[in-house]
């Protein structure tokens, strides 16, 4: 008997930053009704928004894609944390979805998904408890976790001994990178945990796992040797581990999954794996998809554009409007957006637009001058730096920006607005972080 009800949907009210103070509260479904417009002022900045016509375009190429290699996709929950855009994903085509703790796929269950992969260690018992728990309160759900070492592999025996549990975990050998994150490093060290995992009582081996984005840096010549020697060595354990009849016996297939949002048509090789005893599962994880970005993976895609003789694949669906607030000096404005509303991890936010104090029409917002660049961030302002004989912000002008690694702009926010293309507020998300 599944116990993991859906959330209730979104109302909105003045304790959610970004909602007006005066407006009365509102449902999701309600908010189009409210004839707000980005443009019109009628929310307070700073707002993050989302392009409703980006974020459709995105769903839909994705799913063309991975359609088109021959793979499933996972996509990476942890981007948005948002339940409504999590249904999207999954009435999009997405085989399942992808997390990184045991709380994020308690959030991915409740809005609808039924396969998840958590693409991390799990260690701690409360969190061995809770994916037991969510097991067994939800019908036809699958969990896969990973694995890296004989240690892990004791905790989560030791864990099944006082809990006197039968059920044994589905989980999936990850395969590392010497200097980067978690995963086996060596063939020998692979084959040792995944012996061990054959012997157990408490977990059984589904498949294996990978992460390639620590080793890309936006060269595609690069990129594309060291992905391939990547992928050359996880196919070659997955081999290993075939000829030893270490899968799990109660599946008819042996899963292989890689993930991140940058390189990711050159793990589809690793994803199409012939050859083994069983038939392959070949799960793609990207997550930033959904929104993509202006900078760090646009960069990246660019060079995906290039080597697979696309156009144009993505689009940026996310952004954050902000106001001038104070022009201080010649060449410095202050912008009411900071740390505590976009993301600053990788690199600053892009002056992308600007759309002058009054002016209401989507065709008179003007691309921001090439000139202007954020040069700080502090809690609640942004420093747009311009030159003082070109063309100069003014108090009252919204200027919208662009941002690098989406994940950490929507952490930050606990709804973000729909918009159309003409800055029309016509929906809403909410996130669970």
């Amino acid at each position: 008997m599944t116990t993991n009800t859906p959330f209730p949907e979104l109302t909105l009210d003045p304790d959610y930053k970004g909602f007006p103070f005066t407006a009365e509260p509102c449902r999701a479904s309600e908010i189009a009704g409210r004839g707000w417009n980005i443009l019109a002022d009628d929310l307070p900045f700073p707002i993050a928004v989302l392009q409703r016509s980006a974020l459709e375009h995105n769903l839909a190429w994705m799913h063309d894609y991975t359609q088109r290699k021959g793979v499933l996709l996972a996509p990476h929950g942890k981007t948005t944390m948002s339940p409504e855009l999590f249904a999207a994903q999954l009435e999009t085509g997405a085989w399942g979805m992808t997390f990184a703790t045991a709380y994020q796929a308690s959030v991915g269950i409740r809005s609808g998904a039924r396969r998840i992969i958590i693409a991390n260690q799990v260690v701690c018992d409360a969190d061995l408890d809770a994916l037991d728990a969510l097991l067994a309160q939800t019908d036809g759900l699958r969990i896969w976790f990973l694995v890296d070492s004989l240690a892990q592999v004791a905790l989560i025996e030791d864990w099944a001994a006082r809990r006197a549990r039968a059920r044994r975990f589905e989980v999936l050998l990850e395969m590392g990178i010497p200097g980067k994150r978690t995963g086996c490093r060596t063939l020998e060290e692979a084959l040792a945990v995944a012996e061990a995992i054959s012997r157990s009582s408490a977990v059984c081996l589904a498949g294996v796992e990978v992460y390639e984005g620590s080793v890309a840096n936006c060269d595609s010549e690069h990129d594309a040797r060291a992905v391939t020697e990547l992928v050359r060595r996880v196919v070659e354990v997955a081999r290993a581990c075939d000829a030893r009849a270490l899968w799990s016996q109660g599946d008819d297939h042996i899963l292989l999954t890689a993930g991140g949002s940058a390189v990711f048509d050159l793990v589809i090789p690793l994803l199409r794996t012939q050859g083994l005893s069983r038939p392959v599962h070949g799960v793609l994880r990207a997550g930033c998809y959904i929104t993509h970005d202006h900078l760090n993976y646009a960069r990246f895609l660019g060079q995906l554009e290039k080597r697979e003789g696309l156009d144009r694949s993505l689009r940026p669906a996310l952004s954050v409007w902000s106001m001038v607030e104070s022009v201080p000096e010649p060449g410095l404005a202050l912008l009411t957006c900071g740390r505590r509303d976009i993301s600053y991890d990788l690199e600053m936010p892009v002056a992308l637009r600007i759309a002058r104090r009054g002016e209401r029409s989507a065709q008179a917002v003007q691309s921001a001058p090439a000139a202007w660049s954020i040069t700080a961030l502090n809690d609640q302002h942004a420093y747009l730096s311009f030159d003082p004989a070109g063309t100069a912000p003014a108090v009252g002008d919204r200027v919208e920006l662009g941002i690098s690694h989406p994940c950490t702009t929507f952490d930050k926010w606990r709804w973000v607005p729909i918009v159309e293309d003409d800055g029309r507020v016509t929906g809403a998300i909410h996130t669970r972080f």
